[in-house]
């Protein structure tokens, strides 16, 4: 009989996106999305990548130079799945009003979550949840 490994335990999981306009998705995490900016990363004086942060969530977001040729796909078979104890209602509300596209209005779920859906500008999708409020 097989012995069962040791389990992994991770303490937080952080996602690096590799973005074709980096000015433009600083712009869409930060201002519409209310991302916090941790540090800039340069590579010989040029901005290069830019550490965002909401709570415990980390993202990295990398300027692509190209190098594999610019019409990779981006953002099929991948999403970012984010839990928050804020309401969901307001926060889709703000990032409509920030200039924020949803792909799906706040709704509740059948497992007791209300969440949305969004994309940012390269095509990576969000989504956003909270437990439902016991009525």
């Amino acid at each position: 009989m097989r012995s069962e490994p040791e389990s992994f335990r991770a303490r937080t999981l952080s996602a690096s996106l590799t973005v074709k306009d980096l000015a433009k998705s600083l712009a869409w995490y930060h201002d519409v999305v209310g991302f916090s900016v941790e540090r800039e990363h340069r590579r010989e004086g040029t901005l290069r990548a830019i550490s965002l942060s909401a709570g415990d969530v980390r993202i990295l977001i990398n300027l692509d130079d190209g190098a594999k040729g610019w019409d990779r796909a981006k953002g099929e078979g991948f999403s970012l799945q984010m839990t928050t104890d804020q309401n969901v209602d307001e926060m889709a509300q703000r990032i409509k009003q920030r200039g924020g596209t949803l792909e799906s209005e706040p709704a509740d779920m059948p497992w007791g979550a209300r969440m949305f859906r969004l994309r940012d500008p390269d095509g990576f999708k969000l989504t956003i949840s909270s437990a439902r409020a016991s009525s």
